[in-house]
């Protein structure tokens, strides 16, 4: 009797093996390396990254080659494995982070935040086009235009990133203060338009620089938003059936369908030639503009996506930075030069549009600090940029060291600002209402 063979080909019990290898060291390499990042007052996205740093061609290969080898073979088909659980877990990021944005808050105080963010994207933005248009020839790819490998650096550069910022902001008790609620507001408008900015940069490197191609790239941004807004409807007839599904019984109907709308979301920006992960952030939030979730039901997905699978998509990131090119004079001097643009560009465009926006000069250098953090989205934009192509491995390195340094720098410099601005009567009746919510929610808990 002739046996029956699978129309598509099965994964063989070594690769199995090597793939359960790498998930669980770069896991527990990643957890480690996250908390004692924690304990020393940095994001855990520091720890995670420096995992993949530990694992990859920076240590291991170089200390242990034979092993690196064999955990880490230069089969495509072995690291794809890889890869395709870390963009789930990034894409899923991106979609909770999303539904976290608090658009009331911007409606609030949309103009002040408005004209921070344009000059805190704009300006560093403008100093990261002119510094992608100087580097050198050798650190562009040989199949990249010049323009839009420019435009990429500087859509890095123009970036800040809700999670780490908002988790910074948090832990130093900042988030009842006026400038901790104007940086999370300004962080968002800027997260918003940095999404629309690699999107249709994104396109450009697909398609190519042609006024054509431009100007469709942003009528598939524009119909992308279009059809979210048109979509709220039935997004919010979803969710309400999903909720009453899961009160009448212990399941997950809410997390499977936020799962089903992020992911699907996604496949349809790729499908336009538009980043998955500005599909992913769309629909987020068009899922927290129903106002109909409740957060409760997103527990379980929040608590895997942020313990497993967007540590594991860091740790990835990771990998394939290469510490070694800083040896070599170009990549560091260019390194410095893009760390210092990055720095400079955030600072004084937040600066400047707090200043014009009537703040202090404490106020202004506190709202330079808080955006001048990139972690998450810079990482995000860097493997973007590295998987089309846009980015050799060299400026890989070095836009990802631009996170983890301004990451590390957010919360000292921020503590130091905050502590000569004056706090109002009325934060100080705001901080103590949030204290007694958070004791009368305890009491309800216990």
């Amino acid at each position: 009797m002739t046996p029956v063979t699978s129309p598509v080909g099965l994964i063989g019990p070594d690769e199995l093996l090597i793939f359960l290898m790498q998930v669980g060291l770069l896991l527990l390499c990643a957890l480690l390396l996250g908390r004692l990042t924690q304990r020393l007052g940095m994001s855990a996205i520091v720890g995670e990254l420096c995992a993949g740093v530990l694992v990859g061609p920076s240590l291991l290969a170089r200390v242990a080659p034979g092993l690196s080898d064999w955990l880490l073979p230069r089969d495509t088909a072995q690291f794809h494995m890889l890869d395709a659980v870390g963009q789930v877990g990034v894409l899923l990021l991106v979609g909770i982070t999303g539904i976290h944005i608090d658009l009331r808050l911007v409606r609030r105080r949309g103009v002040t935040a408005a004209r921070i963010s344009l000059a805190g994207v704009v300006i560093p933005l403008g100093l990261g086009v002119a510094v992608g248009l100087l580097l050198p020839d050798s650190l562009v790819p040989g199949s990249a235009d010049r323009s839009t490998f420019a435009l990429f650096l500087g859509v890095a550069m123009g970036v800040s990133a809700i999670p780490v910022i908002a988790k910074t902001l948090m832990e130093m008790r900042l988030l009842h203060r006026n400038i901790g609620q104007l940086i999370l507001c300004a962080v968002t408008v800027d997260d918003i338009v940095g999404w629309l900015l690699l999107s249709v940069v994104s396109a450009m490197a697909t398609t190519g620089v042609r006024t054509g191609n431009i100007a469709l790239s942003i009528g598939c941004v524009a119909a992308v938003v279009a059809v979210a807004v048109l979509a709220r409807p039935l997004v919010r007839t979803a969710l309400r059936a999903a909720d009453r599904s899961d009160s009448r019984r212990d399941g997950g109907v809410t997390v499977t369908l936020v799962v089903i709308l992020v992911l699907l979301a996604a496949a349809a920006t790729q499908a336009m030639k538009l980043e998955a992960v500005f599909g992913a952030f769309v629909c987020g939030i068009v899922i927290s503009s129903c106002g109909t979730l409740n957060p409760a039901r997103l527990a379980p997905l929040r608590t895997t996506v942020l313990s497993f699978l967007a540590p594991l998509f860091f740790a990835t990131a990771g990998l394939r930075m290469d510490l070694t090119a800083l040896a070599q004079p170009t990549v560091l001097l260019a390194g410095l030069g893009v760390l210092v643009t990055a720095i400079l560009g955030k600072f004084a465009g937040a600066y400047l549009g707090a200043r014009l926006s009537r703040l202090g000069h404490w106020e202004a250098l506190a709202l330079g600090t808080g955006m001048n953090a990139r972690g998450v989205i810079e990482v995000i934009i860097a493997m973007a940029g590295l998987r089309l192509g846009v980015l050799s491995a060299e400026m890989y390195t070095v836009i990802v060291l631009v996170a983890i340094v301004t990451s590390v720098m957010a919360p000292p410099l921020l503590r130091l600002t905050m502590a000569r601005v004056e706090q109002t009567a009325e934060e100080r009746l705001r901080e103590e209402s949030h204290e007694v919510e958070k004791v009368r929610n305890a009491g309800g808990t216990a």
